[in-house]
């Protein structure tokens, strides 16, 4: 009943009122464009009609100017199609505004384990006591990234927040003015946004509604706990990397790093002083005006004066005084709205979210290189040394170094940054960047080139105040991850640190970059092998193991649901903390309103607690690990002659729109690592990669080999082995329901002209034939007609949002058409396709 009390409230909800509001939207009287809105259904129609007999986009685009539009000349359906793509990107977004309005009705009726679940279940269980050392030391931290996929600009999330609160109310004129606005402001950059522009964007959000949710989530969680002296404030964290992310990105440079740190504090003192601002109206009591008003005074001069240092103690000590006054001298009047305040302070201190720096390891190794060349360690490579001789400069050599002394800029730049984190320390606190995260970690080297590093930059006399964290994204360096960290907690000198890190070690694996290279399931089960063995290693020597997560965005990047996810973790897998990237536009989807935020974090809080209370012991049986290693081989051999197919690189080239994402203003970074003439899978960024499947409608890398490894167990005579791994093993269940969400976005009619191609189409019927394999194999297994069967609501916003950018999608394949053909237009078709990806990444909500 509940399943069906959902779907009603959906089709209440969010496809009514989408259907009305859509209505209003497509009549809006906008210059040279009165007749699209009217056109834009029929154009769906053909395009469902046409696809499903087998025509392909350039025929059915024609057919639609010579039948229905009445456009002859090529430039008048150029920009009849400009015109499309206009209107869907803002459909998109009024669909997304009416869901998101709806979300708080659709979840009084989801089967979620909320927080209030949670605490009901304890009391329930008589496990408070059991619980509450548990509930006073984990934590989630949710790290916010730059990926190029978040690109509304500030006016256009302002325009989003008004139309949820009047979609809310009902208010039909108001909504018809929000729609107008909405239809005469740009949806897109006029030039690709900087990491600081980037890094605004995203702490617009910060500002308007984690300030104030992760406060009342706090206020939730204290109050349920009733311990009065309950102060975890931990235990919700933001993480942040625009502006201190510098892989693959030249533009994020060490002023930039400083710039953002910067705005983060400003924007928190801002946050800080309206509430002040707010507080002080209710505390007009003698004795507490002057302090009140000389901490409101100070929190002024600090949002407009960046230079301006105020630390924490600075904030927090005149609010415990003015607290103490309230409780000895004024009754204790608005004492809730004062604690209220104060717990902010304490949750978001000085710094509002801590920003990680990351840098890939390759470049590292030019600095290390550099340096000792500079100073004679070395005549030209690392390579002339041992290993030994290498370890002992990095742990024990003093060096100083001067950026001056280097003419390479990453060598400059990586020496002024790292030089000058212990000043953003002081003026942001240590939780404001205390984090450094190196990728394609594999080896023991990647480590210690960032440990030297700082030991050369002014940390040579004093404890690194910093986790150094490798990031493990590929095959080998996951392989290699149990000797890598062994042989660092061997060495006196990093334990030594880590013992100061409170003998924790962070730890991130990259399903990314896993994905590409090995392929959906092989990538997946590595990383839980991965997390047990390293789980092992780091209690052998006394560490807490912490696991950093990069999801977000799709199954293929690691996404999913998210909560499914972390509850199907093994128990040899150490559950001290709970972190993860959310990134693209999943930060607008899954964390955009304080309704999301509020429900997805308590996704995360309950899938790590939840197991204490109910003793549940998540195993995976040996047989049932062998049968998972045999699917893994098998889907991985599938996967692998992929990627070795001489027409892989070239289809993704030639076929898909990977190379107009770096056409796109939509992220500051380029769309692959270094400066090769010919692309390579090895450089190629994951975002490009599978957002290029995606905008194809193939999303090769969320099944591809899926298919294969289950047929080929079922023609072993062992599919009932794998039905009951389906049904017993939580981790391989989540997998099978995230790929098949990731089956649902296919729509192989859409390009399915390509087969006809001389070239490239007997490379596109072998992924045809994969995914319709993996569909049935995987329809099969878990007993369902349809994908994502008992997902109702998913499954249905899913299905309105395809339907929605269908058109755009066909304009874009007509393009692709039109450009292999070398048009006299190309330029403008190729701005069409480049136009065309910000409709589809935003109606995917999870592509790239």
């Amino acid at each position: 009943m509940q399943d069906l009390d959902r779907i009603a409230e959906f089709k209440k909800s969010v496809q009514n009122k989408f259907n009305i509001y859509n209505s209003l939207f497509l009549n809006l009287p906008y210059s040279n464009i009165e007749n699209v809105g009217m056109l834009i259904p029929l154009l769906m129609e053909q395009s469902q009609k046409g696809l499903k007999e087998g025509l392909n986009p350039k025929e059915i685009i024609e057919a639609f100017f010579n039948g229905f539009a009445n456009l002859h000349t090529e430039q008048d359906r150029i920009d009849f199609m400009f015109r499309i793509i206009q209107y869907v990107e803002r459909q998109v977004v009024l669909y997304d505004s009416v869901e998101d309005a709806a979300f708080p009705k659709l979840q009084q009726h989801s089967s979620s384990l909320s927080l209030k679940d949670y605490f009901q279940l304890v009391e329930k269980n008589n496990s408070w006591d059991a619980i509450e050392k548990q509930l006073n030391n984990f934590s989630a931290r949710i790290v916010l990234t730059a990926h190029p996929t978040q690109f509304y600009t500030p006016a256009v999330l302002d325009i989003i927040t008004n139309l949820r609160t009047l979609i809310n109310d009902n208010n039909i004129d108001e909504i018809d003015v929000a729609l107008q606005q909405l239809g005469l402001t740009s949806l897109v950059n006029s030039k690709k946004p900087t990491p600081l522009d980037e890094a605004k964007n995203i702490i617009h959000t910060l500002r308007h509604v984690y300030y104030d949710a992760i406060g009342e989530m706090y206020t939730h969680i204290k109050s349920s706990v009733g311990n009065a002296q309950f102060d975890n404030h931990d235990i919700v964290k933001l993480g942040f990397w625009p502006g201190g992310d510098r892989d693959g990105n030249p533009f994020v440079t060490a002023s930039i790093t400083k710039e953002v740190m910067n705005e983060l504090r400003v924007t928190l003192m801002k946050c800080y002083y309206n509430e002040l601002k707010e507080l002080q109206r209710k505390l007009s009591f003698k004795e507490i005006l002057d302090p009140i008003s000389n901490l409101k005074n100070k929190l002024y001069e600090a949002m407009f004066d960046a230079s301006m240092h105020l630390a924490y103690q600075d904030i927090i000590e005149p609010l415990t005084h003015i607290r103490e006054l309230l409780v000895s001298n004024y009754h204790g009047l608005y004492l809730k709205d004062l604690d209220q305040f104060i717990d902010k302070v304490k949750i978001f201190k000085t710094h509002f979210a801590t920003i990680d720096i990351r840098q890939d390891h390759s470049m590292h190794t030019k600095v290390i290189d550099a340096v000792l060349t500079k100073y004679g360690y070395i005549n030209e490579s690392i390579d002339e040394l041992t290993q030994q001789q290498l370890i002992d400069i990095l742990l024990q050599e003093s060096i100083s170094l001067d950026p001056d002394d280097f003419e390479e800029d990453i060598v400059k730049d990586t020496i002024i940054n790292i030089s000058q984190l212990s000043t953003i320390q002081e003026n942001n606190g240590e939780q404001g960047c205390n984090r450094y995260i190196i990728s394609n970690s594999e080896d023991v080297n990647s480590v210690l080139y960032v440990f030297a590093l700082f030991r050369w930059c002014g940390w040579a006399n004093r404890d690194i105040t910093f986790d150094i964290i490798p990031l493990f994204e590929t095959m080998k360096g996951m392989d290699d991850s149990q000797a890598t960290m062994e042989q660092l907690f061997q060495l006196d000198a990093y334990r030594k640190h880590v013992a100061f890190r409170n003998h924790k070690q962070t730890i991130m694996l990259g399903f990314s970059d896993g994905t590409k290279d090995g392929g959906y399931l092989k990538a997946n089960w590595s990383i839980l092998k991965t997390k047990e063995t390293l789980s092992k290693v780091c209690n052998d020597h006394g560490v807490a193991a912490i696991f950093f997560d990069g999801r977000g965005g799709p199954p293929a990047r690691g996404g999913g649901k998210t909560h499914r996810f972390y509850a199907a973790q093994t128990s040899k897998v150490a559950n001290n903390e709970i972190q993860l990237t959310i990134q693209g536009q999943t930060i607008t989807s899954t964390y955009g309103t304080k309704e999301q935020f509020k429900h997805n974090s308590e996704q995360l809080l309950t899938a790590g607690l939840s197991n204490s209370i109910l003793d549940k012991e998540i195993t995976i049986s040996q047989d049932s690990r062998s049968l998972i290693e045999e699917l893994s081989d098998l889907s991985f051999e599938k996967y692998d002659a992929l990627k070795h197919h001489d027409k892989f690189m070239p289809y993704l080239e030639n076929m898909s729109t990977l190379k107009y994402y770096t056409k796109a203003n939509i992220g500051s970074r380029p769309g692959k690592r270094g400066h090769k003439a010919k692309l390579e899978l090895t450089d190629l960024r994951a975002i490009s990669f599978v957002g290029s499947w995606s905008q194809l409608k193939q999303n090769v890398p969320g099944y591809f080999g899926i298919g294969t490894a289950l047929q080929t167990m079922q023609e072993r005579g062992r599919f009932d082995e794998v039905t009951q791994l389906f049904k017993e093993v939580p981790f391989f269940k989540a997998l099978m329901l995230n790929s098949m969400m990731s089956l649902s976005k296919c729509y192989f009619e859409l390009t399915s002209y390509m087969k006809e191609n001389a070239e490239y189409g007997a490379f596109w019927q072998i992924l045809e034939d994969e995914y319709l394999l993996s569909k049935r194999m995987l329809l099969e297994l878990s007993g369902m007609e349809i994908l994502m069967e008992k997902e109702t609501i998913s499954r249905e916003s899913i299905k309105i949002r395809e339907s929605i950018v269908l058109p755009l999608l066909v304009i874009q394949q007509y393009a692709l058409q039109m450009i292999a053909q070398h048009n006299e237009y190309q330029p403008q078709y190729e701005k069409i396709v480049t136009r065309s990806l910000y409709g589809n990444i935003n109606a995917s909500r999870n592509s790239a």
